[in-house]
């Protein structure tokens, strides 16, 4: 291994491999795989603030459905490079920044594995990979968990947030933190009663303990040009066809962070796509009670297999 892995927290096996990688503009980013490159491979996209280690069961579950297994850390968070001052803080100036991250990451496993490639794609991740395929990335199919291709804010701030954000570039503070982001960005303290990501008390407290245990893989609230940013890619994508492969996307019916009308636009209108609801279930359907997670993951693996 050439960089780390914290095994003892993330319920998995370790991995065969745990690299360094450096995208086209320098930045450095973490990288593993699970596998021996004989199997179809299930390329993880992560959520904001989320990092290797938080895909540890479902590594494991997906491995013993015989797949291999790959996840990444994006530019600004896990253990790849940080970018903003002070490091907690979720940042980047263009979403295009994350592409170069896919394409390192795509190359780097052209090197681990031939076999067939699928994505696996969360929140934020869903939103990368989508661009990622509009513009052409090899990949045999797509399952999305709670993708953000919109995000429930008033409309009021929508329309606020370039203007503000731009104000602020020219005062050099744009990457200050979003105005009135609370202590719900912190995971490792906030009370599950007021959470918004799972209505499981296990996988919470799980997700938890693994950011008090290594606090170095905290990530807090996003800077003003990272929202900014998102809304723009966001907008753009809603102009992008489908791309023509299979695609899943489940999401939780009580999902108060990612446009669940969003989400059900964009897969009326895919091709060979199928959207599951879970009634009540929030964000983050792979941290969800056993009946979501698991369902949602069986769909998952059926994907992946049936293209082959």
């Amino acid at each position: 291994m050439n960089a780390p892995f914290h095994a003892d927290i993330a319920d998995a096996p370790v991995p065969a491999r745990v690299d360094w990688l450096t995208a086209s503009d320098g930045v450095r980013l973490r990288a593993a795989v699970w596998g021996a490159g004989a199997k179809p491979l299930a390329a993880i996209f992560p959520g904001r603030t989320e990092m290797i280690e938080k895909y540890g069961p479902t590594v494991t579950d997906l491995l013993a459905c015989g797949l291999d297994v790959a996840v990444i850390d994006w530019r600004g968070q896990g253990l790849s490079d940080r970018l903003c001052d002070p490091p907690i803080r979720g940042d980047v100036p263009d979403f295009a920044d994350y592409q170069k991250d896919v394409q390192s990451y795509w190359h780097w496993l052209d090197g681990v594995s031939t076999q067939p490639r699928h994505i696996l794609a969360h929140s934020m991740g869903g939103c990368i990979a989508l661009r990622a395929l509009v513009t052409g990335l090899p990949s045999r199919s797509v399952a999305f968990s709670a993708p953000m291709w919109g995000l429930t804010l008033p409309a009021v701030t929508l329309a606020a947030v370039a203007p503000l954000t731009a104000m602020l570039r020219m005062l050099g503070q744009d990457t200050r933190e979003v105005p009135g982001a609370g202590p719900e960005f912190d995971l490792w303290t906030y009370p599950f009663e007021r959470n918004e990501l799972t209505r499981d008390p296990d996988r919470y407290a799980w997700a938890q303990a693994q950011l008090r245990t290594n606090p170095e893989l905290r990530l807090g609230a996003p800077s003003m040009r990272w929202l900014a940013a998102a809304l723009r890619e966001m907008a753009a994508l809603k102009t992008c066809p489908a791309p023509a492969i299979p695609a899943i996307c489940g999401i939780g019916t009580g999902d108060k962070i990612v446009s669940q009308d969003a989400c059900r636009a964009r897969m009326a209108a895919w091709p060979h796509g199928d959207l599951t609801e879970y009634d009540g279930a929030l964000h983050e359907l792979l941290l969800e009670r056993p009946a979501t997670r698991d369902d949602f993951l069986m769909r998952v693996t059926a994907l992946f297999q049936s293209v082959g």
